[in-house]
């Protein structure tokens, strides 16, 4: 197995999925945190976006911006899916949408996760995100995620074991 995927099945053994989080540096500058009791098996991990004065999109509102509350709905879906799944398998987007219902204000941000079915491989998953008040999303998506075993160390990485659609 890789290091990156060794790292993985560490972190999931010892519920650290903060690590996971911390091992994508787009995430890692974002500052998103994994907040409260990190057991995936017993509920849904509730994940923090810290506001910054570098993630406002729109100065004139102030608001963020839709890209980074973006991020942190799909990071969000696959971590969860990582956590929930509790196997080495790791999850591809195939399809995501998010549905903007408000600003996001210049104000923390909070995503929860819904997985709706997890497949023999594919996961389907609901995200939330609010600020001050948890009842009042900001932002929900929706996520389809491939399940995929990682392929041996000799091919390199985390690349996604052949499937029989590819050629």
């Amino acid at each position: 197995m890789t290091q990156r995927m060794n790292a993985v099945l560490e972190a999931l053994a010892s519920n650290r999925y903060q690590d996971l989080l911390d091992a994508i540096p787009y995430v890692r500058h974002l500052g998103i945190r994994v907040e409260g009791e990190q057991d995936a098996r017993k509920s849904t991990l509730l994940f923090h976006l810290p506001f910054r004065n570098e993630i406002i999109g729109n100065p004139m509102l102030p608001a963020l911006h839709g890209g980074v509350v973006g991020a942190l709905l799909e990071t969000a879906s696959m971590i969860q899916v990582i956590a929930s799944e509790r196997q080495s398998r790791m999850p591809r987007l195939i399809d995501f949408s998010v549905d903007y219902l408000r600003s996001a204000r210049t104000k923390d941000c909070w995503a929860e996760c819904n997985v709706v079915r997890m497949g023999s491989s594919i996961a389907a998953v609901s995200v939330r995100c609010w600020q001050d008040d948890e009842t009042a999303p900001i932002a929900t998506a929706r996520a389809h995620l491939l399940l995929v075993e990682p392929m041996p160390q000799q091919h390199g990485g985390l690349p996604m074991k052949p499937q029989p659609f590819d050629i």
